[in-house]
């Protein structure tokens, strides 16, 4: 049962304009609560149960937003860039209301699944570091990459810093001068999945990240469009 709320709140929390313009709206009539002109501003409404209709529009309230993003490359994983372009650049301002961030990051350069929502907890409890919520990512490497890897990869590498990665799966999908491959990780470091790589001589020249506990990019979704989660998929991001 949803915790009843003002009825100006809830209408100004989806975008619907201030408090002050959302008393002048309900006094020219155009909000109704279940089906009755609803003057007063200040009524206390019930999301769950009571229909409200703003201009002849019936709200479809929510506390929180799950988006799933296919990333473009050249966009920044943040709320705000002085420099660059945002992931945020790319949604619907009826999402925006809502305040969305992204779940984790994905460098400028890499393309794919980006969670965004304004659920704090879930985004905690993905990102923790004791979570180990495993991410897989498709890459190009530069450089024949052979079982010899998927060894190094498995025991774990020393990355530039002398960080030890927990142990990764390695799957060679084509071995060749540009091999393409599939690695899950378990945490999340600073550029990892390149800086794995360099540490057994070879460079990523593309990096797309494909899924992210048990859900998977929408293969449907082009570069740069988005979708809202079913309840099922919000699910399956902390699935380890």
């Amino acid at each position: 049962m949803a915790k009843k709320q003002r009825l100006d709140k809830v209408l100004s929390n989806l975008g619907y304009g201030s408090r002050a313009e959302i008393k002048r709206d309900c006094k020219k009539g155009l909000v109704r609560v279940n089906g009755k002109i609803e003057n007063n501003p200040g009524l206390q409404v019930d999301t769950d149960k009571d229909i409200i209709v703003f201009d002849g529009e019936t709200i479809d309230y929510k506390e929180y937003v799950y988006i799933m993003l296919n990333k473009p490359d050249g966009y920044i994983s943040a709320t705000f860039d002085k420099y660059d372009p945002i992931v945020l650049d790319l949604i619907d301002s009826k999402f925006l209301v809502f305040e969305p961030f992204p779940v984790g990051r994905l460098d400028k350069d890499t393309e794919g699944l980006l969670v965004l929502t304004n659920d704090g907890q879930l985004a905690h409890r993905v990102l923790a570091p004791k979570s180990h919520v495993p991410k897989t990512y498709y890459a190009k490497i530069d450089g024949v990459v052979t079982e010899k890897d998927i060894e190094a990869f498995k025991g774990g590498v020393v990355l530039d810093d002398g960080y030890e990665t927990m142990p990764a799966e390695l799957v060679i999908l084509e071995s060749g001068e540009i091999s393409e491959i599939e690695l899950t990780i378990h945490e999340g470091k600073f550029h990892q999945v390149k800086r794995m790589f360099e540490s057994v001589d070879k460079k990523v020249t593309y990096l797309k990240r494909i899924s992210m506990g048990g859900l998977k990019l929408d293969n449907n979704l082009a570069l740069g469009e988005y979708r809202e989660l079913t309840e099922e998929e919000i699910k399956l991001i902390e699935q380890r």
